[in-house]
């Protein structure tokens, strides 16, 4: 038997981070298509980094900045109450910044994509920006919307270093999937790492293979 509570735990974070992200990643994705900002290309990069950057690195700053110890550590914990080393509310802010980009390129792409006549038209006929965004725009990037979120919430399942690093190895409240495979490897308990493994493997085949099918052709383009 395996314990279910570290994929539970883990498809709630995968859930939670991929609602999250879509919430930033928008407006995000949106000014980075359109805008002509000298400082673009900086927060392309800072956006671009957790593709290159080992996640452990990433893991490693999060505890040093949120540690108790530490000046922003301490004041979140002081006037909010908040500590986000080794905790759930941790786990998705170090899953949100090393998913990101996984949510942002798409929707970014399907932005810069679109026909500038789209926007033009709206704006003739009077169309505030917010409203030209979400009733004309995002209907017509429905695919990299999907897109994004698939990939974000299969990356976020996956995780491994960032969230040992932030997050630790506490049952129920921090231990994910992949770190009770690496447990049940280090305990030579491979039918149980086997079991997550096979888990985690069939879920995340089962979303792409349908996204693959029904969206084949954005997917292609996207990592094109």
């Amino acid at each position: 038997m395996i314990d279910w509570q570290p994929l539970q735990l883990t498809f709630k974070l995968a859930f939670i981070t991929t609602l999250l992200l879509l919430v930033v990643s928008i407006p995000l994705a949106y000014w980075l298509a359109y805008t002509k900002h000298r400082i673009k290309p900086i927060i392309e990069t800072l956006v671009s980094m957790p593709l290159v950057l080992p996640p452990t690195v990433l893991g490693f700053y999060l505890l040093l900045a949120f540690s108790p110890s530490s000046a922003l550590g301490s004041w979140l914990d002081e006037w909010f109450g908040l500590r986000l080393v080794f905790s759930f509310e941790g786990l998705v802010l170090g899953s949100m910044l090393y998913s990101l980009p996984f949510m942002v390129h798409p929707i970014q792409s399907g932005f810069a994509n679109l026909s500038s006549s789209l926007k033009e038209a709206a704006y003739m006929l009077g169309k505030s920006r917010r409203t030209t965004l979400f009733k004309v725009l995002l209907p017509n990037i429905k695919s990299s919307l999907l897109t994004g979120i698939v990939l974000a919430f299969a990356h976020t399942i996956g995780e491994f270093g960032v969230v040992l690093m932030i997050g630790g190895n506490m049952p129920g409240r921090t231990k994910v999937a992949s770190i009770a495979i690496y447990d049940e490897v280090e305990s030579l308990n491979y039918a149980a790492a086997n079991a997550y493994s096979f888990i985690l493997f069939a879920i995340t085949f089962a979303i792409l293979l349908m996204v693959y099918l029904t969206n084949g052709g954005h997917l292609k383009r996207f990592w094109q």
